[in-house]
């Protein structure tokens, strides 16, 4: 059979379209624009905001294109010693936070996945309870505090350790992924519980864990309220603290001086936005390919 032949075959085979289907074709991709508008607009609104005239900005008299390109908003912020050192104090947080984050989740979720993990079935109900209720935040500083992390930056790092559903979600994966024939030859071999989670079980684990990387980071990175709840010093803010008390100190004066005030607080308000998002923005394209199936897989199980 020749490559004519094959063409003919599937022109032959080829189902036609009607035009019912170009009508829904048409539709859908319609629907698919106007999503696609809706979700892309605000993002390309605070980029060219980020760069516009602050008058232009409070007036609203950009929402197509830049109105005389500025760029005092990024000027204003990157001159800021605090804002540098949030940079790094949410980078150091945010990457030990993770590493402690996925050390606890993933040996987690794989215990649970084993049926013969000793109380498993007490173990799940214990930790699905902490999902629907809490002590609330007053008895959780309190614990922080008897625990000597009240006013201590590490609390910015090991602060809500383990997230129950993550757990869960690894524990699903785990299930649907491990072959139990592959669990007994290893046992056969004479490897252990640690030498086969190390050596069997992490090597295939690889979207799990970037799943776990992104959900983690990113709720370190954006984290900003626990550095007002226990107090910590100034100079170990994160970023994202630093930027909501120079939005609120922006904020203040009388006269002409709250004009300028307003104008200096549009401009860093967008720009703010901009350096917050950047690094989530370059990490996600480097996990994507694992994202689906991880969270797909460890969700639907």
């Amino acid at each position: 059979m020749d490559v004519k032949d094959i063409k003919a075959m599937k022109k032959k085979n080829k189902i036609k379209e009607s035009k019912t289907d170009y009508v829904y074709y048409a539709i859908c991709g319609i629907i698919l624009f106007l999503l696609a508008v809706i979700i892309i607009y605000p993002l390309y609104y605070i980029v060219i905001a980020s760069i516009s005239d602050a008058d232009a900005v409070m007036t609203g008299d950009e929402w197509i294109a830049p109105v005389k390109v500025t760029f005092k908003g990024y000027a204003s912020l990157f001159q800021r010693d605090d804002v540098w050192r949030g940079y790094f104090n949410t980078l150091a947080y945010t990457l030990l936070g993770t590493v402690f984050n996925v050390a606890l989740t993933i040996p987690a979720g794989w215990a649970l996945s084993r049926d013969y993990l000793p109380f498993r079935k007490v173990i799940m109900v214990l930790l699905i309870i902490t999902m629907f209720f809490g002590g609330g935040l007053v008895p959780y500083v309190i614990l922080c505090r008897a625990l000597g992390l009240y006013q201590n930056p590490l609390i910015l790092i090991i602060g809500g350790g383990v997230s129950v559903y993550n757990v869960f979600m690894c524990k699903s994966f785990f299930q649907s992924n491990v072959p139990k024939e592959v669990l007994e030859a290893a046992s056969i071999d004479g490897a252990g519980e640690i030498r086969t989670f190390f050596d069997l079980i992490l090597p295939i684990a690889t979207s799990i864990i970037s799943v776990m990387v992104l959900f983690y980071a990113v709720g370190h990175w954006n984290n900003y309220i626990d550095a007002y709840i226990f107090n910590i010093d100034k100079e170990f803010y994160p970023l994202q603290t630093v930027l909501n008390g120079l939005l609120d100190a922006t904020a203040s004066g009388e006269g002409e001086v709250v004009l300028e005030q307003m104008r200096l607080a549009t401009q860093i308000k967008f720009t703010s936005i901009i350096v917050a998002t950047v690094p989530i923005l370059v990490l996600y394209p480097m996990i994507e390919k694992h994202f689906g199936q991880g969270v797909l897989v460890g969700s639907f199980k």
